[in-house]
């Protein structure tokens, strides 16, 4: 008797192109973030026209952000480009003094052969800034992961230990600072005995300080003491990163920075699913604490406890189909959460697919299809969007998610659409934000039942 074998994730690559947002818009949360940065983007007026749009919200708020704009000049080589860089940093370090001078590469840059790391050095010892060079062009970085490139280039910037004596006698760390806001030190050094004796653990990925906060106070909750997190507030607070500390990313789109915190770094990858809905966030936690020897407690309590609370939302979209057409790299974390959450995922597509990065993710994704009795999805890299969207006319799923561009082409076709672009600024990740996904998942559908319940839906169609 032959016993059948499961069913294994299939992968597919289609074209050899990007068709997803701007990867120098990751300038919008991380100027946020980085509170005493400053971003210089080197690139065209259509650069500038894209972040003012993707920005404009911000029009206000005074950004950190400025456009270097390349004319015709610099194009062609006519102008010097040391001379005009040199006299932007000097004009940003005399209105605002960042800590930090982040220049941001374009398509444009990378196509007339800028030489950015040759310049930043030379530069920066002349005005006494730290400047970053990160490439988020749009030939080689798909949305997410002009975050990827930032974080990789500042991952190098990370004091080691040797050098932060001092400092951390200061306690430097502005995450326990955060959490020891306000206590007596008595409770702290009370807290501190709560603490498994662990190898150092530096997180990395960039989220709002609450969600910064939820996951470090979760990891907590086991013994299990954080580091520091890359990004950090400060760039004059960048985590302390020596030989043998682990690491473990919270965002699918940061293979880059992985990869530099292992090679350059000789830091140790936490290889685990994302924090991302119920299911993932206790997978995070779970092989955090099964990589330092520790037994979780409560976690099924914490996870079923999440579920129950969001069971209103669960029953919308329990039973129905969804399609993923590729855009921001949350394609895999979000596929297995709405798997769990009872829907089938017709096809998920990506931009960009690091299976080591995201091995566990997909494994992750691969159990839950089975646990849940549905098929497995496939996932194509790179997709053609036109021959998506035959598949999609063809598979006629309850909802897809996309980018910008086909949201409106597919509602006119009776199709129910989500911008993938609302997940990457919404605040998805760990237990307590899960409402926070699926009140972006079932929007679309509350609002077809909402035009029935009016008799609306019979005038759209005429």
């Amino acid at each position: 008797m032959t016993v059948a074998q499961p069913e294994a994730l299939t992968f597919e690559c289609e074209t050899g192109n990007y068709h997803t947002f701007c990867p120098i818009s990751c300038v919008a949360w991380l100027y946020q973030k980085i509170e005493d940065s400053f971003f210089l983007v080197i690139g065209t007026k259509t650069c500038g026209y894209f972040l003012q749009n993707a920005m404009g919200v911000m029009i206000f708020a005074e950004p950190r952000y400025a456009m270097a704009e390349l004319e015709e000049g610099d194009i062609s080589a006519q102008l010097n480009d040391f001379d005009e860089l040199k006299r932007l940093c000097l004009q940003i370090k005399r209105d605002r003094n960042p800590s930090v001078i982040v220049w941001i590469g374009t398509c444009t840059t990378e196509i007339i052969k800028m030489d950015l790391e040759g310049l930043a050095p030379k530069l920066e010892s002349e005005i006494g800034i730290p400047i970053v060079v990160a490439r988020a062009n749009g030939l080689d970085y798909a949305f997410t992961q002009g975050e990827d490139t930032v974080l990789a280039a500042m991952a190098t910037r990370c004091p080691d230990k040797a050098s932060t004596v001092e400092a951390e006698k200061n306690e430097r760390n502005a995450i326990q600072k955060l959490l020891n806001f306000g206590k007596k030190k008595e409770d702290v050094v009370k807290e501190q005995s709560e603490y498994v004796d662990h190898p150092p653990l530096v997180l990395f990925g960039s989220l709002p300080d609450p969600v910064v906060t939820q996951l470090t106070l979760e990891l907590k909750k086991h013994g299990i003491q954080v580091s520091g997190w890359l990004p950090s507030k400060r760039f004059t607070e960048l985590p302390v990163l020596e030989e043998g500390y682990y690491v473990c990313g919270v965002s699918p789109f940061l293979s880059r920075t992985a990869t530099t915190l292992m090679r350059r770094r000789k830091c140790k990858l936490i290889s685990a699913p994302f924090p991302i809905g119920p299911d993932g966030t206790r997978a995070w936690i779970e092989k955090i604490c099964s990589v330092f020897g520790i037994t979780p407690k409560g976690l099924d309590e914490r996870e079923a406890q999440i579920w129950e609370s969001v069971e209103d939302y669960v029953k919308l979209i329990r039973g129905k189909s969804v399609f993923l057409m590729g855009d921001n790299l949350l394609e895999i974390s979000m596929a297995r959460f709405l798997v769990r959450c009872g829907m089938t995922v017709a096809e998920v597509g990506i931009p960009y697919m690091d299976k080591r990065y995201q091995a566990a993710e997909l494994a992750l994704l691969e159990k839950t299809c089975h646990e849940m009795d549905v098929p497995l999805p496939k996932i194509v890299e790179k997709p053609d969007n036109y021959n998506q969207l035959q598949r999609i006319y063809e598979l006629k799923p309850d909802l897809v998610i996309t980018g910008m561009a086909h949201a409106n082409p597919l509602e006119a076709r009776g199709i129910n659409t989500k911008w993938s672009v609302e997940f990457t600024f919404a605040q998805i990740h760990g237990f307590t934000n899960t409402r926070d996904i699926l009140e972006l998942v079932t929007r679309p559908l509350r609002r077809n039942n909402s035009l029935k319940d009016l008799g609306w839906d019979k005038l759209v169609k005429a």
